[in-house]
Parts: C-alpha cells; structure tokens; sequence
C-alpha cells in the first residue's frame, strides 16, 4: 500500500509540472513559477491531492545539493580566489546589514530583541534555488547580475553555520530552551571536537577530490559503459552529501565543495551533462513542494499582514541589497536588478524557522506566518524579475558581462570535437590568436596524456546533446569536428545542425566519401585529413627531384585547384556506387590532362623568361 501512495504521489507530482510548467513559460512565467503555482493547487491546502509534502520536499532538497555541485564544478579555485572580494564584500555585508535592518523593524513592532534579530538574519538569507534557476532561464547567469547574486548566494549559504550555533545564545538570554542545536555523529561532543570533524570531513573531500577521483572516473570511463559512468557521478554527490550531514553541517556546502575540488578534472563535462536531467527533475519536485507547502488558510486569515509583511521584507532587502551594490562599485540596473532578484526568502529559512521555534526564539504563531511569507515570497520573485525588466527601457544587453563574469565558465568561441593530432593543431592556432577554446575528447588516455603537456582538455562523447551544451555549444561561434570515429563525426555534424544552427561546422573527413557524408549531414567547410600533408610531401618531393621551390610550391597549388573542381564535380553522383566509379575515372583522367597541361604551360613561361635578354 505504500508503494502505491508514493507512485500515485509520484504520479501526481509529474502531472502536474507537465501541465503546469509549459502553461507557466508560455506566458512568459518562466518554470519556477509554474512549479511553485503547480504545487500550491495539489496542495493539502488546495484540492489536497498531497497530503504528506514534507517527505517529499526531504528527498526533493537532494536537488539543491546537486545544483551546487553542478555550480561548483565551473567555479574553478583559482576564479573562486578572485571572487574574494565579491563573496565577502557584498555577501557579508549583505547578510549583516539586511539582518540588522529586518531585526530593527521587528523591534519597532513590538517584538522582542531576540525575536526580532533571530527572523531579521533568517529573512536576509534568500533561495540559492530559485534565484539561479531563474537567472539562468532569464539568460542572466553570466552577467555581471549573476556573478554579484552568485557572491552573496555563497556567503549566505555559508553564514548558516553561525546562526545554528547563535540559536542556543539567543534562546538563553530569552529564557527559552537554551540547548545547542546540533545534529551528526558529534552532537554531543565538546565544540572543538566538532569543529575538527568539520575539518577533517573537508580535507578528506579535497584530498579524495583531487587525488582519487580522477584515477577512478579514468578507469570507468575506460570500461566504456556510460551508465555506470552516471552511477558513479551520483555516488559521489551523495556520499558527500552524507558526510557532511554525518558531521553536522549543510550537505549542499558540501556538494559545492567537491564541485569546486573537481573543476579542473577533465571529466567535468562529462560529469555535469550525466548530472544535470537528474538536477532539473529533483529541483522542479523542490519548487513544488515549496508551492504545496503554502498554507493558504493562513493566508486566508491573515491576508491584510501579509499583503503588507511580504512584499515589506521583499523591498527592504531589495533596497539594502541595492545600496551595498552600488557601493562595491556596480551600475544601477545592475545593483537593482540583484536587489529584485535576490529579494526573497530562502529555502533554509525553513529549518532554521522549525529550530528557532522548538528553541522557544520564536512564537509558534509567528513561525508559521514566517514560513507562509516566505514560501509566498518565493513565488513573488519570477514575477518580480518580469516586472522589473518590463519597467527598464534599457535592452537587457546593458547589464553585459563585467570582467568578474568569468565566475562561472568562460563563453567559448569555439568547440573542438576531438583532441588527437588534428585536433590539437587546430586548437594550438586559435589559442595563440586569442580565442577561447572548449575541446571535448572521447578517450580518456588521450585526455590524460594531453593534460600531463599542460592543455586543458575535458572528457566525454561529444554525440550527447546534453554535452554539447555543457561545453558551450549555444555560446560558440564554431564547432570543429575532429572526431575519429567517421560514423560519430557524422552523427555529431547532424545533432549540431539541428540543435545549434547557428553554429558554423568545420569537419575533418577521413577520405572523399566521408567528405560527401559530412557535407550531406550539415558540415559547412569539409578538410581531408591527409590531403594536405599529402600535397606537403609532394611538393617536396618535386624539390628533391630537381624543382625550384617556387615551381613546386605552383605545382602544389594548381592541384588543389584541379582536385577542388573535380571534389565539386562528383558531389551529385557519390551516393550511386556506379556512377561514382565511372565517374571517377573519367573526371581523373580528364584532370591529370588538364593539370599536366597547365604544368607544361607553366615550364614553358620559365623557360621563356630564363631565355629572355
């Protein structure tokens, strides 16, 4: 029987994001909100076909976790050290002066001082979730709006720490139940015990991250079984997941931790394109529990406060936000477009609301009505982002790219599909002309033996969709097919067609026929792998046979010109075996002449010229 509750539940929980979800984006609501909406409407609050969306919401959280890892694996440590300033500047000072403020409006309300301060700090946290999936889906993640929200997003999601452990302090002084607040397998040792398991869970997600991982996703990647693959990616978001509960602290730090540790392993692409259809499905379970979660008799009894509390915290934050913004230095649109979009309330907000209740901080009331408007305020956002974008004249490319953009992946020009010999070549030349490679290689000792020379290089089968877009497919500006494999070649010419139209496709062909072939699937500029190398060796083995360079170099030159036209002149008969053969032939005999004949022509001028007085 409880089988079946949980697959009608599941059920019941997919019927309604598919309904709801592309209704929601249609509109121009983007998914969040139709999440969020499809939640409230299932809710036990609504038409109650959920009734336990607690459980749900504990196994949905594991979404969140998984986004920050996926975050942290293009948050290289080297651009996280650059984001020093950012993360501790505005996220610190963003956390303390919002607290400060929402704790001072509760004093003057008539709360108490540890009431008041205790829902002020909660308040200044907002959603990691909602805000960067709505970035994202409002293409603002690589703006400078999202590499300052992404700043205070970490510091936020750091500082909840400290406010567990302030939690006892404040329910001391306030007469309540002043025991710590700790979970793990060192709850009941002394503080300093627990702070070293902290440290050492950390040193043993970067010792392993570093040093262990890579071997092992080499050896998985060897046995060639995409599944296990997958598996092991997941094992690892888990397992890190569960230590860091196991000692006490937030599983998504955790998970962002050992995102960033890997960030400059090779498999990261391969990791992130297996992770991410797991992320989006956990998140949008997450988004509507959230929606179910809204007590909507409460609001029904309480509508005038709230239509005044919410959207009241939601500008406050937003014009605090603003201020600290335009102190570090951002442009207006920006400082408000970060104040609008991180002006909510956070998902953490939930727990730490339950332990300042249960702690005697705060009113059981009180905590029931926070948890109301902080849902409610979750759902405000999308809406929020809309409004304000619709109030500014200015084009969104205002708010471009800032130089600390590059907290998240750099935007590449080009994608290299495949990374041997020719691949390299390729890459080489571009780097040093200054573009912005991102190069995908399907072997994994090819991998390994490109970064021992020192070039970044990522793992994975470059026929996945999911990884094409992971590498920077939409971004790009060309896509160089480089691949061994011919059949995977033309797969990967027509997946990108289809998908990336505006990417311009250059594709190494193994000989004519695979050239026809990849022509055929969408490749705009086609280059025989040995035809130049062959015409290289050629052209010098004219000049050891008695050419001057300059005759060999012509020579050179006018057969690729012949080849070119005679390459042209099959293109309509290379599918029919015949024809193709038949054609070949006289289209060979007829260029050997030509091409012979405008060799002679060519002696003929030399010599004229040498016997010239």
């Amino acid at each position: 029987m409880e089988g079946a509750s949980l697959l009608e539940n599941a059920v019941i929980y997919l019927t309604a994001g598919v309904i709801a979800v592309p209704i929601a984006t249609r509109l121009g609501l983007g998914s969040v909100l139709g999440y969020l909406i499809a939640g409230t409407v299932i809710g036990p609050y609504a038409i109650g076909l959920v009734a336990d969306q607690q459980s749900v919401l504990h196994f949905a959280e594991f979404g969140v976790v998984i986004m920050l890892f996926l975050i942290g694996l293009e948050v290289r440590p080297s651009i996280l050290w650059g984001m020093r300033k950012a993360f501790f500047g505005l996220g610190g000072a963003q956390v303390v002066v919002s607290g400060a403020v929402l704790g001072a409006l509760g004093l003057a309300f008539g709360l108490f001082w540890q009431e008041s301060f205790a829902l002020g700090f909660i308040l200044a946290l907002s959603s990691t979730a909602i805000v960067l999936q709505t970035l994202e889906e409002r293409h603002l993640r690589q703006t400078a709006t999202g590499t300052a929200s992404f700043a205070i997003l970490l510091f936020q999601d750091l500082s909840i720490i400290p406010m567990f452990a302030l939690v006892p302090l404040l329910a001391a002084s306030h007469g309540g139940n002043a025991a710590p607040i700790h979970h793990g397998v060192f709850a009941d040792d002394p503080a300093w015990v627990r702070a070293l398991g902290v440290l050492a869970a950390v040193l043993l997600i970067v010792v392993v991250g570093h040093f262990l991982m890579r071997p092992v996703f080499r050896f998985i990647a060897n046995a060639r079984q995409r599944e296990i693959f997958t598996a092991a990616a997941l094992l690892l978001v888990v397992a890190v997941a569960l230590l860091m509960q196991a000692v006490g602290q937030s599983a998504a730090l955790g998970a962002f931790l050992a995102g960033v540790v890997l960030a400059e392993s090779e498999f990261r692409r391969e990791i992130e394109a297996d992770i991410e259809p797991f992320r989006g499905l956990l998140l949008g379970l997450f988004f509507i529990s959230i929606g179910a979660s809204v007590n909507l008799a409460l609001v029904a009894h309480h509508p005038l406060l709230l239509a005044a509390v919410v959207p009241g915290v939601m500008i406050v934050k937003a014009l605090v936000i603003f201020g600290i913004a335009r102190l570090s230095g951002s442009d207006s649109r920006t400082a408000a477009q970060v104040g609008v979009a991180l002006s909510q309330g956070g998902e953490f907000a939930f727990v730490l609301l339950g332990v300042a209740s249960v702690a005697g901080i705060v009113t059981a009331d009180i905590a029931a009505l926070a948890t109301v408007g902080v849902a409610v305020s979750m759902a405000l956002t999308p809406l929020a982002l809309i409004a304000f974008e619709r109030i500014c004249a200015r084009p969104k490319a205002a708010a471009g790219p800032a130089p600390e953009d590059e907290a998240f992946d750099m935007r590449p020009d080009v994608l290299i599909a495949g990374f041997g010999r020719f691949g390299q070549i390729v890459g080489r030349l571009l780097v040093v002309n200054g573009f912005r490679t991102s190069t995908l290689e399907a072997s994994a000792e090819q991998v390994a033996l490109v970064r021992r020379m020192g070039r970044r290089v990522n793992y994975g089968d470059a026929t996945r969709l999911a990884l094409l877009r992971a590498a920077g497919a939409a971004d790009a500006k060309l896509l160089v097919v480089a691949i061994d494999d011919r059949d995977a070649a033309e797969k990967l010419v027509e997946i990108a067609t289809r998908n990336f139209p505006h990417l311009k496709i250059l594709a190494r062909a193994y000989d004519r026929r695979h050239a026809y072939r990849l022509l055929d699937k969408g490749a705009d500029i086609v280059e025989r792998e040995t035809f130049e190398g062959g015409l290289k060796l050629g052209e010098e083995a004219l000049k050891s046979l008695g050419f001057e360079d300059h005759l060999a170099a012509r020579a050179r030159r006018l057969f690729r010109v012949h080849d070119e036209e005679m390459f042209r002149a099959l293109a309509t008969v290379w599918r029919d075996e015949e024809r193709y053969v038949v054609a070949t032939r006289e289209t060979s005999a007829r260029m050997n002449e030509l091409l012979a004949a405008d060799l002679q022509e060519m002696k003929d001028e030399q010599g004229a010229d040498l016997g010239a007085p």
